[in-house]
């Protein structure tokens, strides 16, 4: 061999002890716990561990040294991991797993355990290599996320069985069944856009020749819309001396007759005041039908007007007008008079159906509300109501109208 050859391979002796050097020294430094095991010996020993190890242990190398990695678990390891490691280790494949271990003072600590097999040229495992990390920090963090979102889920169930509850409360206090009245038939329908809606109606008899109808559409959205629309139900009912639906006679103590409309309203205005807790008003349409003459006299307060639907004629939205209940103290509120004739309806609905978007973002309308009511005319009363909510859906889909709903429609044979 050549002088130059000579120095050559000298050299490359020499960079090959200075790799092996640096190696072991990145092995000594490195945070984790590297470890060596003998494959070819019995029971799998440790020949080498690294500084990492010590300090993530406890246990000295020469403590180590010729055990297997077993001394870790303790009596809180679990049975199924380790299976599922010996499993790994009998097949000679990579495997991670995250086992509870124990230091050498018994303290218990997460480690996320990486084995991987080493082959020689012959493919032969000779040995295994174990890289073992301290991930009690994370585990912990991860149990707390878990249980607080076990405890949210919890809560959010118990949220959920109380909104039902109370959506179930809302809907007993819509019409059980309509007023039994000759050539006069009531529909209605209520689709709130969440469990519980801040709209609501209502079709009563308060005597042998008057019914009692309204639709009203509370601000906001929710639980608080709707406790309100819950308690304006119980004033508004058929219970003469409990109900704002009546007046007093003065000349006759204990009976009651028949408040006017525009009376039921501004009553309510003075009751239910616009105040800063609450924050609250609504839109409403009150009116009382005489079976006898089948004139419907009105009040409407900030909210859409009628729509009437004569045989042989177009639908046209009646007069309304006057502000919110509850939004000025002293507001008047102005009756009106339709009278319904042989085959016609009216139909009454909160703003709900004219304010629903398609997904560009267009309001659905009142032009195509007329339109649905005049091209659905020829249905069932109650179908054709179904049907008007159907094109609103339609106009919305793939969503679903992102308001509450609540229609009421009178026909007169």
């Amino acid at each position: 061999m050549g002088s130059k050859a000579v120095r050559a391979a000298i050299l490359d002796h020499g960079r090959s002890k200075a790799q092996l050097h640096l190696k072991n020294r990145a092995l000594a430094a490195t945070a984790e716990g590297i470890t060596i095991s003998d494959a070819r010996l019995p029971d799998n020993p440790l020949i080498y561990a690294n500084a990492g190890f010590e300090r993530l242990t406890g246990y000295s190398v020469d403590e180590v040294l010729g055990r297997n990695c077993r001394f870790l678990q303790g009596p809180a390891t679990d049975e199924a991991t380790l299976d599922d490691l010996r499993a790994a280790i009998r097949g000679q494949r990579e495997i991670t797993v995250h086992l509870l271990n124990y230091r050498k003072d018994g303290a218990a600590f997460w480690n996320r355990l990486s084995i991987t097999p080493v082959r020689d040229s012959s493919g032969v495992v000779t040995h295994f290599i174990g890289v073992q990390s301290d991930v009690t920090a994370e585990k912990n963090a991860q149990d707390a996320l878990q249980r607080a979102n076990q405890q949210l889920e919890a809560a959010n169930r118990s949220i959920r069985q109380d909104l039902d509850a109370a959506a179930a409360v809302q809907r007993s206090l819509l019409p059980a069944a309509s007023p039994k009245i000759h050539g006069i038939r009531f529909a209605w329908k209520f689709c709130p856009c969440q469990q519980l809606a801040g709209d609501f109606l209502n079709v009563l008899p308060l005597d042998e020749h008057h019914v009692a109808l309204y639709v009203l559409d509370v601000s906001g959205h929710g639980v608080a819309a709707a406790l309100l629309s819950v308690t304006l139900s119980h004033v508004l009912s058929s219970v003469a001396d409990r109900s704002l639906l009546y007046q007093a006679a003065p000349e006759s103590p204990g009976t009651f007759l028949v408040a006017s409309p525009a009376d039921v309203v501004a009553r309510l205005n003075k009751q239910f005041p616009f105040g800063p807790q609450t924050m609250q008003y609504f839109t409403m349409i009150y009116g009382v039908l005489d079976a006898r003459t089948r004139d419907l006299r009105y009040v409407t307060a900030g909210h859409p007007g009628p729509v009437h639907v004569r045989r042989g004629a177009a639908p046209r939205v009646l007069e309304s007008g006057g502000l919110p209940v509850g939004l000025l103290a002293d507001a008047s509120y102005e009756e009106r008079t339709v009278r319904l004739g042989p085959g016609d309806r009216l139909y009454i609905a909160t703003d709900g159906l004219t304010d629903a978007e398609n997904a560009a973002g267009q309001e659905f309308g009142a032009e195509k509300l007329l339109e649905a009511y005049d091209r659905n005319r020829h249905l069932d009363l109650h179908e054709s109501l179904g049907a008007v909510m159907a094109c609103v859906e339609e106009w919305c889909a793939p969503a679903r109208p992102a308001d509450d709903v609540a229609m009421l429609a009178i026909e007169c044979e």
